[in-house]
């Protein structure tokens, strides 16, 4: 009885990227919200919102990453599939980082955008992957 791998190569090497393309990612937003803060007219409770915010932000997608990363590896179904639900407000915020906040630099914009190529791709490719664990009856444990 032959011991089959059903961990995703794909989605984990999207895991790997996404997490140093947000540590980037991370460092841009604070040194353009540092630009803003100092050169625009940023009104002082929707900069301290928006930083607040990235705070969260880089929580979720710590959380989200470790969890898929593991979920993967381990080929568990239910911490894939709670990597998945992070995902929701990940996209929620990246979405308000690209259209949202009161000023968005074109920088931003792009990078973001970005980010919601990876989000599209990990959510279609964690998918699959968990379909391939539920299939071979692995636990959701």
């Amino acid at each position: 009885d032959a011991v089959s791998m059903l961990s995703s190569t794909p989605l984990q090497v999207l895991f790997y990227l996404n997490s140093w393309y947000f540590a980037v990612f991370f460092i841009a937003e604070i040194l353009m919200f540092i630009y803003k803060g100092v050169l625009l007219p940023y009104p002082q409770s929707n900069l301290i919102l928006d930083i607040v915010l990235l705070l969260l932000y880089l929580g979720l997608e710590t959380l989200r990453l470790f969890y898929g990363w593991k979920g993967n590896l381990c080929e568990r179904t239910l911490t894939l599939s709670i990597s998945i639900g992070v995902l929701v407000p990940c996209t929620v915020l990246s979405v308000y980082y690209l259209l949202l906040q009161t000023f968005v630099l074109r920088l931003e914009f792009i990078l973001n955008a970005v980010l919601l190529c990876f989000y599209g791709l990990e959510l279609i490719l964690g998918l699959i992957t968990i379909s391939a664990f539920a299939r071979y009856n692995y636990d959701f444990v």
